[in-house]
């Protein structure tokens, strides 16, 4: 009896806490279908009747479809960069003893340290100065080096548990370098890559300052300043607002349900130093 009361008083708080982080999002999906007047008569009733009208205003005002693919474009971009940048350099980094191999390797993690939009003025200037602004490729500079810091950190650590001998018995049947890197330890290390996958995902997507500074061509904007774009001076387009967030997390959403089982696991496995 002792061991049920003390498991409800648990389960409890987790539920209740699990609750709370679900519903924001349900009730940003049930709000999207909801017309104006309704959202403004009660905004935590269900709606009366489904309204799609309000994705439509979401692609006629805020042009999501175009910052849709921009922000594909520059995460998935991102992405392949960072996972292959950083699993090669934290490879060489935990297998092979070079000079300065430390300072590298703690130079990566001080841009763990370094307040991310602190730099924001710096490399506005910079790019403005070297013609970088306005261009397809100029927010893939700054995502691409603040999220590599984190994924060698934890590719490096991941990499230092995998015992050295599996590699030494492909040498022994004639496996080169390139080879033994592609085929043997990269396949190992996908609970890791996963986790670097969906935070420089994450990091890419969800990203507003530099986006906005960087950015003032509307070619080139991004989903987050395309959800700007319903905030006027004196009002806000609250339901066509609800339908944008919706179109803007479905894919982030999509990309945790696939990497959602080594998600954990990654973490564990690359948090800790081998």
């Amino acid at each position: 009896m002792r061991k049920k009361i003390l498991t409800f008083f648990i389960n409890v708080p987790v539920i209740l806490i699990s609750m709370s982080c679900i519903f924001p999002i349900i009730w940003m999906l049930y709000n999207s279908v909801k017309s104006e007047s309704e959202f403004a008569m009660n905004k935590l009733a269900l709606p009366s009747k489904i309204n799609f009208e309000n994705y439509v205003e979401a692609i006629r005002i805020g042009k999501m479809q175009n910052y849709f693919v921009n922000s594909i474009y520059n995460a998935v971009i991102t992405v392949i960069i960072v996972v292959l940048l950083s699993f090669f350099i934290a490879y060489f980094i935990s297998r092979f003893e070079f000079k300065g191999k430390r300072i590298i390797y703690y130079l990566f993690l001080f841009g763990m340290l370094v307040p991310i939009h602190s730099l924001l003025i710096p490399i506005f200037i910079e790019f403005s100065r070297l013609d970088l602004l306005n261009k397809p490729y100029t927010l893939l500079f700054p995502y691409v080096a603040f999220g590599m810091p984190l994924a060698i950190f934890l590719l490096e650590s991941f990499i230092k548990t995998i015992p050295i001998e599996v590699e030494e018995a492909a040498i022994i049947d004639g496996c080169g370098t390139f080879a033994r890197i592609i085929k043997i330890v990269f396949p190992l290390c996908k609970p890791v890559i996963a986790t670097v996958v969906v935070l420089s995902f994450l990091g890419a997507w969800n990203e507003f300052p530099f986006a906005l500074t960087l950015l003032t061509s509307n070619d080139y904007k991004t989903i987050p300043i395309g959800l700007a774009n319903f905030s006027g001076q004196y009002s806000t387009s609250y339901t066509p607002l609800m339908a944008g967030l919706v179109i803007a997390t479905l894919p982030v959403i999509i990309i945790y349900i696939i990497f959602n089982k080594q998600i954990v696991k990654g973490m564990t496995a690359g948090a800790v130093k081998g």
